[in-house]
């Protein structure tokens, strides 16, 4: 049941000031104010609503959409209670107040401390993560940039490549290890791929531990007979690889830099357990077809449902749910679009690993394949199967064991 509040407030954030609404229990509007994003205004509006709920902080409770940040975690450092939503429910709940469609921060404002006030229950209560969940959090993000900012980079230097060299991109395609940077360093030109020596190619094959082909190999390849171009096309291009090359060595040792601190994050989590009983960590890595970047992301980005062993929850934030939508005869079920990108991408990673490592898991794609099914479709499946899984394991503080409970996830979904 909803608990009893006297004061119900609501913030529109904002990066300069923020919007405050509070609301009685009739739903009237006493107060309006705005409040820097400052620490003295935070502290400001810390102390006023302490004030007015006569020091009883209990007794408030705080609407707002973004979930975290140091307006939520000032106002939980004092007490009192916060609530999220999100902003495509806000957006129907501001219906309520006007047909017209006017829309403005204080009205903003309002509306998240009214619907509050009428519909605690659309809300989800904010709670403050592990210290180490929220180092998680920036790291895994931070990674995801990085590899996205990498993957350009590499394209843009594939592309400068295929203009007056593409004997080089038939040993590396992507352009994109650190051993493919090094031999262009070495050799940025056909010119100077022809002529370099036998001795420097073995070395860096050595160094690099490339055995997929041999010293002799890859100089056939590099005395291949180059494009012929206009003059001052090879110029060009070898002054733009040089301005990318860099960017792609540092960009490639911050993502190795990132990934080695996750797995030092995931070793500190799964050392919490207390008396005996596995941290949610361990219990997540037990699983087959996760790893450290899987684990890490299902950490960061939905500690709270984790927390709570809320299955249905998992499967909503991280689109294995599907949306089913009926009227009259008409019924359609498609893919769920409103979920959290970086949960989604690293469910699909998650059971297609499952799928390759876990026959158990295998057998339910094989499944759905045969019943006609696309890949992504059988995916999502899978993951929902593992969701279901972990939030049983978790229930009960166990480790995953291949043995048990071996019907739900064989069988193909309806």
């Amino acid at each position: 049941m909803a608990q009893k509040f006297r004061l119900w407030v609501g913030i529109d954030w904002a990066s300069e000031a923020h919007e405050i609404s509070l609301v009685n229990e009739e739903g009237k509007v006493f107060g309006q104010y705005s409040v820097e994003h400052s620490g003295t205004g935070l502290n400001k509006l810390v102390d006023l609503l302490t004030r007015l709920c006569d020091g009883k902080v209990e007794q408030a409770a705080v609407a707002i959409e973004v979930p975290r940040g140091a307006v939520v975690e000032t106002l939980m450092d004092r007490g009192f209670r916060v609530f999220s939503i999100n902003p495509k429910q806000l957006d129907r709940f501001r219906d309520r107040h006007s047909v017209a469609g006017a829309k403005d921060d204080r009205r903003d404002a309002f509306v998240l401390a009214d619907s509050l006030r009428t519909d605690q229950h659309c809300f989800r209560e904010v709670r403050l993560d592990d210290p180490i969940v929220i180092q998680l959090r920036e790291i895994t993000r931070a990674t995801e940039h990085l590899k996205a900012d990498l993957r350009r980079c590499t394209n843009r230097l594939r592309e400068q490549l295929h203009r007056y060299y593409p004997q080089l991109l038939g040993l590396c395609p992507a352009a994109d290890e650190p051993w493919f940077w090094a031999l262009l360093q070495l050799a940025p030109t056909p010119t100077d791929g022809a002529h370099l020596r036998p001795g420097r190619v073995k070395s860096l094959l050595k160094r690099h531990h490339i055995r997929r082909f041999t010293g002799d190999e890859l100089l056939a390849a590099l005395r291949t007979p180059p494009l012929h171009v206009a003059p001052g096309v090879v110029e060009a291009a070898t002054e733009a690889i040089a301005l990318l090359l860099p960017r792609a060595v540092l960009m490639s040792e911050q993502v190795a830099r990132c990934e080695k601190r996750i797995t030092t994050l995931l070793e500190e989590l799964e050392a919490q357990g207390q008396n005996g009983e596995h941290h949610d960590a361990r219990i997540l890595l037990s699983l087959p077809g996760v790893g450290p970047g899987v684990a890490a992301t299902m950490l960061a980005e939905a500690s709270q449902p984790l927390a709570d062993r809320d299955y249905h929850c998992l499967r909503s934030r991280g689109g294995a749910a599907p949306v089913t939508r009926q009227s009259g005869k008409g019924r359609s079920v498609s893919m769920r679009r409103a979920c959290n990108a970086q949960l989604r991408n690293a469910l699909h990673h998650w059971a297609w690993n499952a799928v390759l490592v876990a026959p158990r898991f295998r057998a339910r794609y094989d499944a759905l394949r045969q019943r006609g099914h696309g890949h992504p479709r059988a995916l999502r499946s899978v993951a929902d199967a593992l969701l279901r899984v972990l939030a049983a394991m978790l229930k009960e503080r166990t480790l995953y064991d291949e043995t048990r409970g071996k019907g739900p996830a064989t069988q193909a979904a309806a």
